[in-house]
């Protein structure tokens, strides 16, 4: 008897349960759970008032404390790419970003050439390290020749014959612009000591066919360009490593040969200092023209 008077309660319950849920409440149900967990769904003006209101306590916050954190962030800090692309001038350049691009690092104590030993700063591992103490200021002292060279009108050649130098030494002769030239692929020999037969002898009597500076990115793999200069009498700058001797070149940078942002960042150094020398003769050419039209005017 209980059982037949149950049996139409469940019926009903069952039809009831079979009824379509209304879709407001599933999307009001869907928003609630899509929230992040700890965050109350904003529903009501309420809630948006309350969410304005600590937004704006938290920018007045962030506002308050600024001033005590940190203003370095990745457009104003060096990055490994910079030395490329963004050169800094020889008077920035430090020892950390010496050392980020590698700088330090030499060849296996046994194959140190001798000569290199006032440069080298110890051994660790097996491995000479060379100190960087050095490095800046024989960097520096060649950036000076090359801004020198370059406000007096002279042209400089960038030597980098190695594949992953190409765009290094492209990059530091178009800063110069119709003074920086560059060699990438290969180093044609007699291209300074038979120029007669190389350029022409119409072409060296009216250019200039001899360069005033080279730098050498990879002075080991270019002895035969090296012997040129000598015979020609070209001062010459080139990264040594602690395998070379460093009196092959005039003016020598100890530093890590073999590593490719070593040589951008040295490149690009010494790039930025010819640059401020080809600006220097700029501005001391049009000083001289303005000087000869006063000149000119005074006289007529």
């Amino acid at each position: 008897m209980s059982s037949s008077i149950l049996r139409p309660g469940l019926k009903a319950a069952a039809r009831c349960s079979r009824r379509r849920t209304p879709a407001w409440s599933c999307s009001r149900g869907y928003a609630a759970t899509a929230t992040p967990q700890g965050e109350m769904p904003l529903e009501t003006a309420e809630d948006w008032t309350k969410f304005q209101v600590e937004r704006a306590e938290f920018k007045t916050l962030v506002e308050h404390f600024s001033q005590f954190g940190s203003n370095q962030t990745r457009d104003n800090t060096w990055q490994p790419h910079h030395s490329l692309h963004r050169p800094v001038e020889p008077t920035q350049l430090t020892l950390s970003a010496l050392m980020a691009a590698g700088a330090h690092l030499g060849h296996s104590k046994s194959i140190m050439n001798p000569n290199f030993i006032p440069y080298a700063y110890g051994v660790r591992a097996g491995v000479t390290i060379i100190d960087l103490d050095h490095t800046l200021p024989a960097l520096r002292r060649a950036a000076k020749l090359v801004r020198s060279v370059a406000a007096n009108d002279g042209s400089i050649v960038f030597v980098g014959t190695r594949p992953d130098l190409g765009q290094a030494v492209r990059k530091a002769a178009g800063r110069l612009e119709s003074q920086g030239f560059h060699v990438a692929d290969r180093w044609l020999p007699g291209t300074l000591t038979n120029k007669v037969q190389m350029f022409g002898a119409q072409a060296v009597l009216d250019q200039r066919v001899v360069p005033d500076l080279v730098i050498f990115l990879n002075p080991l793999q270019n002895m035969a360009a090296i012997r040129e200069c000598a015979m020609e009498h070209v001062p010459t700058v080139g990264i040594v490593d602690s395998n070379v001797d460093p009196r092959i070149v005039m003016y020598p940078i100890p530093a890590n040969d073999e590593s490719t942002r070593t040589a951008e960042l040295i490149a690009g150094v010494l790039s930025v200092a010819g640059r401020e020398g080809v600006a220097l003769r700029k501005e001391q050419d049009a000083k001289r023209q303005t000087r000869k039209r006063y000149q000119e005017h005074a006289h007529s």
